[in-house]
């Protein structure tokens, strides 16, 4: 792609490609809260005549290339026009169900799997409270069409070439469905930590980080995604090579009944620790993540000095 090719895209299409849609018109223009920050009330125009953006509270604007030298934090123009053609054919993540697919069509066409780049999707894990740096690490992109429209989501994968889909509109698997096993390289693992989600996981990698922001020791410990606990019972035979098992799961019926499937397993031979206790009150790690996050901002906003972390709240 090149640059006047890039600029013949509309600016509304990109935005929308990204999963932004406009508040509200004005004539010509369109009303957006801004791609670069938590708002409100929009504070983001678009000429749709002009084919030129300004965002009020950067007190910057400019065409499309520049709007995607922001998004993206670069001045690269080779790397802007490749990110902005990987977003056209134009992606548009509204909601959908999986099941309205007949039987004999697929369920994704057209997948490709990228790099986690989209500013929409790292906008959402944002407001989840995710360390975005980990979720590039550990995630991936995956875009495809389904019933003749294209989307984007968050991938993580599984341990058979699956992954588990999701933006903020709707999450669902591209199949096979299967439990995600992270080993560390090297000596094997005595412990292994288990999460019912890939958002509990990040969840937990992003609060060991912000509780040890020097030695986060990540790779100490091996890592289990369920990615559903009716996966529990394809995890019970690779959990046997433990002595620890450290189990993350959802404060709820289902992740009780899901720990108890691992302790009738494994009670007498391995050490089981149920961590729920840590997020109590919360349904799950996500959630009081979430929740730390915005009693931070809180005491912040009026500037009551919040007691600090205590190192080893998340060195299990």
């Amino acid at each position: 792609m090149t640059t006047e090719e890039a600029k013949k895209i509309r600016i509304a299409d990109y935005l929308h490609s990204l999963g932004y849609s406009p508040v509200k018109q004005q004539g010509v223009n369109l009303w957006y809260k801004s791609p670069f920050r938590e708002e409100n009330e929009p504070s983001f125009k678009v000429n749709t005549e002009r084919e030129q953006w300004f965002d009020f509270g950067l007190g910057k604007g400019g065409n499309i290339i520049a709007l995607a030298a922001h998004l993206y934090a670069t001045e690269s123009v080779p790397y802007i026009l490749k990110r902005i053609e990987e977003h056209t054919p134009h992606v548009r993540p509204v909601s959908f169900s999986f099941h309205r697919q007949s039987a004999t069509e697929p369920s994704f066409q057209q997948l490709d799997i990228v790099q986690l780049s989209s500013p929409a999707l790292l906008s959402y894990l944002q407001e989840r409270g995710i360390n975005t740096a980990l979720a590039k690490r550990e995630c991936r992109e995956a875009h495809f069409t389904n019933n003749g429209k294209r989307y984007f989501a968050i991938a993580f994968p599984n341990i058979s070439g699956g992954y588990e889909i999701r933006n903020r509109y709707f999450k669902g698997c591209i199949a096979p469905k299967e439990i995600s096993h992270i080993r560390q390289s090297g000596e094997p693992r005595k412990a292994c930590y288990v999460f019912e989600g890939f958002m509990d996981y990040l969840s937990f990698l992003t609060l060991r980080l912000e509780s040890c922001p020097q030695f986060p020791d990540f790779d100490r410990q091996d890592y289990m995604v369920l990615n559903s606990v009716a996966n529990v019972s394809k995890a019970l035979y690779p959990l046997g090579s433990y002595e620890r098992i450290h189990c993350f799961l959802d404060n709820d019926r289902a992740g009780m009944e899901a720990l108890q499937q691992i302790r009738k397993e494994y009670d007498n031979t391995r050490h089981i620790r149920d961590a729920s206790h840590i997020y109590s009150g919360c349904k799950d790690l996500n959630e009081y993540l979430q929740k730390r996050a915005e009693t931070k901002k809180q005491a912040q906003s009026i500037k009551v000095k919040t007691p600090p972390n205590k190192p080893g709240g998340f060195r299990l």
